[in-house]
């Protein structure tokens, strides 16, 4: 099956690699392994073929992204973008926050306590405020 961009996208620019096409997950493990340059550049070229090639509802691959975001230790403002993805694709901010209690045993305490203030600022929430409050 090969996938591609919405005709519609206004956005869209144009690039070599507009389209991926899905494979087994065998075939897209080792284009992956073996760093494809025309299938990395496909998926990165456009949201919505990275969307559809990785089989994920458009919610899931939200929530994917930003614990992809925890697990490297973004700055606040990278998580911006990503939460409003999420929140567009219908993700509470319990399923948002819920990325951290889901990453915690993979990452451990020192990565979630570091993500967990730059979420909050993302999703409009001043942890520091509160606890300065509360106090």
């Amino acid at each position: 099956m090969t996938i591609s961009p919405r005709a519609d996208d206004a956005q869209a620019r144009p690039r070599a690699c507009d389209a991926v096409t899905v494979h087994t997950y065998e075939t897209t493990l080792s284009k992956l392994a073996i760093a494809d340059e025309a299938y990395y550049e496909a998926l990165l070229a456009r949201e919505a073929v990275n969307l559809a090639a990785s089989q994920l509802d458009a919610k899931t691959h939200a929530l994917v992204r930003l614990g992809a975001l925890v697990a490297v230790d973004t700055e606040s403002p990278g998580y911006m973008w990503t939460v409003e993805a999420a929140r567009r694709q219908g993700a509470s901010n319990d399923e948002i926050v819920g990325c951290l209690i889901a990453a915690l045993p993979a990452l451990g305490v020192a990565r979630v306590v570091s993500a967990a203030p730059k979420l909050a600022l993302a999703l409009g929430y001043d942890v520091s405020s509160a606890l300065e409050n509360a106090s």
